[in-house]
């Protein structure tokens, strides 16, 4: 009877230690995702679904090792393991940050072309000044990711994350590595708000051309006073048609995120396993 009490102590302190790591990876994920991370939720909200997540997550994959063998691990907790944790929960924020960066940028370049760069609205999330144009892209983009059930794919990427890496497993030594390979994907999220925002930004050039080459040949024409309104509905009518294609594409670039952040991960893993081998 006495080592059956020892081991379910055991089971209970490594199931306790599984919690808290699993504790704090969602909750820096949540506290840097977009959305998420934003002052409209209260900060209770926040909290229990935090909880919520790692009470369904930690049953079910925070005892299963690497190595694919099920049953629960013998974990405890360290401050090195903690910081691994919080390392995983960021690389999982600020990736996602790009898409939320990917729209705000998309928005800027519409706004501009619709000649509203001077029409900016305080965010309350960060308390700084964005684009009108930029804020309704960060909405329809939520709203996108909601409605295609998104987040049901982030708490799979996430349930894959404690596959790879077991709670408090993460290394140290594989944070620089990851944090490095962040600073390429910046250029990817510039082209892909070029391409979020190429049917508009087109059709808003082609107007400015025919209207120059319109005041070439009929010099009495108010070019000044027919440029604005026909670039912005030509704007809002090519907006309108492409939101078909929203979906399809801010789910194509939601998914490659969260898979180049299980990639990051993995490679902070074996490049710490490789430098520690070494």
């Amino acid at each position: 009877m006495t080592m059956i009490a020892a081991v379910e102590t055991t089971n209970w302190d490594a199931m306790a230690a599984g919690m808290a790591y699993a504790l704090v990876r969602v909750s820096t994920m949540l506290a840097l995702a977009p959305f998420f991370s934003s002052r409209a939720l209260a900060a209770r909200t926040k909290v229990t679904l935090s909880l919520a997540i790692c009470w369904l997550l930690v049953p079910t994959v925070a005892f299963t090792s690497a190595s694919g063998t099920a049953g629960i691990q013998q974990i405890s907790l360290s401050f090195a393991g903690l910081l691994g944790e919080v390392a995983v929960g960021a690389l999982y924020g600020l990736t996602l940050n790009l898409f939320n960066e990917m729209l705000l940028l998309a928005g800027q370049i519409v706004g501009i072309q619709f000649s509203f760069s001077l029409v900016n609205l305080l965010d309350p999330a960060s308390e700084i000044q964005t684009p009108l144009m930029g804020d309704l892209f960060q909405l329809l983009g939520t709203l996108v990711v909601i409605t295609a059930g998104l987040d049901r794919i982030l708490l799979a990427s996430l349930v894959r994350s404690f596959h790879a890496v077991p709670p408090g497993s993460f290394p140290l030594n594989g944070i620089s590595g990851a944090a490095k390979a962040l600073v390429p994907l910046l250029s990817g999220s510039f082209f892909a708000a070029l391409e979020l925002a190429a049917p508009v930004l087109a059709a808003t050039v082609l107007v400015e051309i025919s209207i120059a080459l319109m005041g070439k040949l009929s010099p009495q024409l108010p070019v000044i006073s027919l440029t604005i309104p026909l670039k912005t509905l030509t704007g809002f009518a090519l907006l309108i048609g492409s939101l078909a294609l929203w979906p399809r594409f801010i789910e194509a670039r939601f998914t490659s995120l969260l898979d180049v952040t299980e990639r990051l991960i993995l490679q902070g893993v074996q490049v710490a396993g490789g430098g520690n081998g070494g």
